[in-house]
């Protein structure tokens, strides 16, 4: 668990907005293990799910609730370690660019 909080800590330092997400939105304390955090491949995006109904991305600078539907593609290494990828599913993935997200958290 304590390394899980770590890895938490670390995606906030990186991501502020993370924070700001998560002091104002009406989750109550989320449990460790299920945040996951997406960033997107080229680095145009990141996103932060709560739960399975709240999904919140940053993109600009702006910060919005969001729909991300994704399904594993494979693995490569991301900042050092192995990560799992991820790409749209279904018709979102027709109908925006085919983006790839690497799971972060």
């Amino acid at each position: 668990m304590k390394e899980r909080l770590v890895e938490i800590a670390g995606a906030i330092r990186k991501y502020p907005w993370m924070a700001e997400v998560l002091r104002r939105r009406p989750v109550a304390n989320p449990h460790p293990y299920m945040v996951e955090a997406y960033a997107a491949g080229d680095g145009s995006e990141a996103c932060m799910s709560l739960n399975q109904l709240r999904t919140y991305c940053a993109q600009n600078g702006a910060v919005g609730e969001a729909r991300l539907e994704l399904e594993f593609s494979s693995h490569e290494v991301y900042e050092g370690r192995i990560r799992e990828v991820y790409r749209l599913k279904g018709l979102l993935a027709f109908a925006a660019k085919a983006k790839e997200y690497v799971r972060i958290l």
